[in-house]
């Protein structure tokens, strides 16, 4: 199966096709506004703005299953990504990553590939999924795993 062959809504509540990505390198991220990683955003959105124009994207797929740190609202969680940290890549609405209502797109994103010891469960916020042109899953990085540690592996990804 495509790692792709799904659809999210994004932050507006309209459906998306994750299909259109396909071709691109994507790089999907669950974030949180709350989290020691949130900082993060700001690297993430360097990766966006560096290789958007050379097939890049970067989805953002707000979480609240670790330690309740994404409280907000849609509206409150895009504004506080666009003031804090200039977010301009793709955020969806809040999904869940674990149990019994994991969004099939990050079922899917786990089953490809599986974390440390084999185990599917993401373990925190900004676990990261690097999914390839073709639209297979490529790898998973930890949430410590600094945006920019993934720029070789994005610059390979594009040059395939």
């Amino acid at each position: 199966m495509n790692a792709l062959d799904f659809n999210a809504n994004n932050l507006q509540g309209q459906p998306v096709d994750l299909k259109q990505y396909l071709g691109q390198v994507v790089l999907v991220v669950n974030t949180a506004s709350k989290c020691g990683f949130t900082p993060q955003y700001q690297g993430l959105e360097q990766i966006y703005q560096q290789f958007k124009d050379k097939g890049v994207v970067v989805l953002g797929f707000p979480c609240n299953q670790f330690g309740h740190q994404e409280p907000g609202t849609a509206d409150e969680i895009g504004s506080f990504c666009e003031k804090n940290y200039g977010v301009t890549f793709p955020l969806f609405e809040k999904v869940d990553v674990n149990g019994d209502d994991t969004h099939p797109f990050f079922k899917n994103l786990k089953e490809a590939a599986p974390g440390l010891l084999g185990t599917k469960a993401i373990k925190w916020n900004f676990t990261k999924f690097l999914i390839k042109k073709d639209g297979t899953v490529y790898s998973r990085y930890a949430p410590q795993t600094a945006p920019a540690d993934l720029i070789k592996d994005v610059t390979a990804l594009l040059a395939e």
